[in-house]
């Protein structure tokens, strides 16, 4: 029984499938980089790079082991040139990179019916790949993060010092400056009830 096994079905019968990724795969093992829709990329990925194991499974192997995995290799792929050229030539990229043999970008839409594209290429030997993202928690997060978050970012023990300081400075001059302007404005306030006074009494 087949049940729950409904991924990658790109709308075509089981032969006609295989027959497809088949002449994707091979297509992709001679020229290393091909562009075909997005659905049919996702589906060629898990495809080719078993059949890249089996290659490097041939690699170290007995010569019958070899030729065994050699010949399962062409059963799948269809493609005798290519499985050749896998095996006795490509495969050496592959002998040090532990699985993600190939990489899928998308390029946007086709014109004529809108369907997604996407590059597959076989990775090079000397590619060393993206660099991972770090996931920052609540301790390792950016300054720009807290202004979006609104929240204050963390203040170091020789900030939140030199801040007691400005405050304290800071308060001394705003007491200094209130006191100015507060006697001005007793004189001048001072002089107003007085008149008014005398305008009452007058």
């Amino acid at each position: 029984m087949r049940h729950r096994k409904h991924k990658h079905q790109l709308g075509v019968k089981k032969e006609h499938r295989l027959a497809l990724i088949a002449n994707l795969a091979a297509a992709l093992l001679n020229h290393g980089r091909i562009q075909t829709t997005l659905a049919k990329a996702k589906a060629l990925r898990p495809f080719v790079e078993k059949v890249i194991t089996l290659a490097r499974k041939a690699n170290g192997a007995s010569t019958e082991r070899a030729l065994y995995l050699r010949r399962l290799a062409i059963a799948r792929v269809r493609d005798k040139s290519a499985v050749h050229l896998l095996f006795d030539k490509r495969v050496e990229e592959f002998l040090t990179r532990d699985g993600g043999y190939t990489r899928i970008y998308k390029v946007g839409t086709r014109v004529g019916d809108g369907a997604e594209m996407a590059l597959i290429e076989l990775i090079d030997k000397d590619d060393e790949g993206y660099r991972k993202s770090r996931r920052r928690g609540r301790k390792g997060r950016s300054k720009d993060d807290s202004e979006v978050s609104g929240e204050e970012p963390p203040v170091s023990a020789s900030d939140a010092l030199g801040d007691e300081v400005k405050t304290e400075g800071a308060v001394k001059a705003e007491a200094s400056e209130t006191e100015v302007p507060s006697e001005d404005s007793e004189a001048s306030d001072g002089g107003a009830p007085e008149n008014a006074e005398e305008s009452k009494t007058g």
